[in-house]
C-alpha cells in the first residue's frame, strides 16, 4: 500500500525549506497535539510528531472522537474498538508519550460548546505543561468541521493559558492540486501565511499511517498528498509565542496576518 519514495518538490515560493531556527522546530520539551479523529495524528501531523519525538520532546495526543462515523471501514471492523486500537498503535510508532481518547460523537464536534472542548485540552496542559500546542490549520485542511472545532478548542485553551499554537498547513498550490485531482475540498495557505518549511522524514509517518488499516486503501488521497509534499512540511502560528522574533523563529511576510 506504500506510495513509494516521494519526489522532492520543485523549487518555488515554498519548494525549498526556509532556514529552520537552530535547525529545529520550537524546542518545546513537551507538546500537546489536539486532533479530532484517530488517524489525524498520523495522516496529518505524523511527520511533525516524529520530528519532535526524535528530538526528545514528549508529545501527548488529545483526540476528541473515536471516528465511528467513518464510511471507509476497509476491514469490516467494529470501528469504535478498531480505531481506538489503531490510534494507540500508531501513536507508539510515532513515539507519542500518551494518548487521551474521548467519546464525543464523530462528525458532531462543532455542536459541542467550545468551552467544553477547551476544558479537556486545558486539563491535559495543566498535567503535562507543554511548551505549545500542535494542531491542524484552522482551515481544517479538508474543511472538515470536526478538524476546525478541535483546532478552535486548542486556540481557546492557548489564549487562557498563554501558550503558543503551531498549525500544520498545506501550501495553496498543493491544496489546489489535491482539490482538482480528488474533488475533496482541500484548503491551503499562500506562501506569506506560512511560517515554517521543515524538512522531515516520512518513514515513521508511513508506518503509523499503515496501522490505521480500517481507513486506508491504495487509492487514498493520503498517498498523493505525501507525494506532492515530498520531504517538506509547512506550519504556521495560530497563536504566536511571546518573543518569537527574538528566538529566531521566522517572521511572516508583510502580506500575512500578524
Amino acid at each position: 500500500m506504500s506510495a513509494g519514495q516521494p519526489p522532492r518538490p520543485p523549487a518555488g515560493p515554498h519548494g525549498s525549506p526556509a532556514p529552520e531556527p537552530r535547525g529545529l522546530l520550537p524546542p518545546w520539551p513537551a507538546v500537546l497535539a489536539v486532533v479530532a479523529h484517530p488517524d489525524d495524528e498520523s495522516f496529518g501531523l505524523g511527520a511533525i510528531i516524529d520530528k519532535m519525538t526524535s528530538a526528545g520532546a514528549a508529545v501527548h495526543v488529545l483526540c476528541y472522537s473515536r471516528g465511528e462515523a467513518s464510511t471507509l471501514n476497509q476491514v469490516g471492523a467494529d470501528l469504535i474498538r478498531q480505531r481506538a486500537r489503531e490510534l494507540r498503535q500508531a501513536g507508539a510508532a510515532l513515539g507519542v508519550s500518551t494518548v487521551a481518547l474521548l467519546d464525543y460523537p464523530d462528525g458532531c464536534l462543532s455542536a459541542v460548546p467550545g468551552a467544553e472542548l477547551a476544558a479537556h485540552a486545558a486539563g491535559l496542559a495543566a498535567r503535562y505543561r507543554p511548551g505549545g500546542l500542535l494542531v491542524f490549520d484552522d482551515t481544517g485542511i479538508t474543511g472538515h468541521p470536526d478538524h476546525r472545532a478541535a483546532t478552535a478548542a486548542a486556540v481557546r485553551t492557548a489564549g487562557s493559558l498563554g501558550l503558543p499554537v503551531l498549525a500544520w498547513a498545506l501550501p495553496a498550490d498543493v491544496a489546489d492540486r489535491l482539490r482538482a485531482e480528488t474533488g475533496q475540498p482541500f484548503a491551503g495557505q499562500a506562501p506569506g501565511r506560512l511560517d515554517f518549511a521543515i524538512r522531515v522524514s516520512r518513514t515513521r509517518q508511513r508506518q503509523a499511517a499503515l496501522l490505521h488499516a480500517s481507513q486506508l486503501s491504495p487509492s487514498s488521497p493520503l498517498w498523493r498528498r505525501l507525494e506532492l509534499q515530498g520531504d517538506i512540511e509547512h506550519l504556521r502560528w495560530l497563536v504566536r509565542p511571546a518573543g518569537a522574533a527574538r528566538a529566531g523563529w521566522p517572521a511572516r511576510s508583510a502580506s500575512g496576518p500578524g
